[in-house]
């Protein structure tokens, strides 16, 4: 406990998000969207058009911005960029896969909720020692 992270506060967290155009104006019809002074969005709606270069882009821009607190990403959009999504280790801003209309949610896929079972297995093996 003594290491733990100092997460960082701002009054005007924001919720960025990656996903199919039905998922996103969901989220944008409920006032997740923002638009900056230099046009900047807070999302990125992925079609058939959409390269994986510029899916890799937003993440990286969203998961560096210091005004995002969540990032959520459509299962399948994250199976696309599976190895930017694995390797992030920080904790703000917070990855979230949720599922989307035409891709079901398949936990086995979801790298956030293997670190946590595998993270409560080692600490249920520790605790019983």
């Amino acid at each position: 406990m003594a290491n733990r992270v100092q997460i960082p506060t701002n009054n005007s967290a924001l919720i960025a998000m990656i996903a199919d155009e039905d998922t996103v104006v969901g989220f944008l019809l409920a006032g997740v969207g923002n638009v900056d002074l230099r046009r900047k969005t807070n999302y990125l709606i992925v079609d058939s058009k959409t390269t994986v270069k510029q899916i890799e882009e937003a993440f990286k821009e969203f998961t560096t911005r210091t005004d995002i607190a969540v990032v959520l990403i459509s299962q399948y959009v994250a199976n696309m960029v599976r190895f930017l999504v694995d390797s992030y280790n920080k904790p703000i801003p917070a990855i979230l896969e949720i599922p989307s209309k035409n891709h079901p949610y398949d936990p086995a896929h979801d790298s956030i909720l293997s670190r946590v079972k595998h993270l409560f297995s080692t600490e249920s093996v520790a605790s019983r020692h």
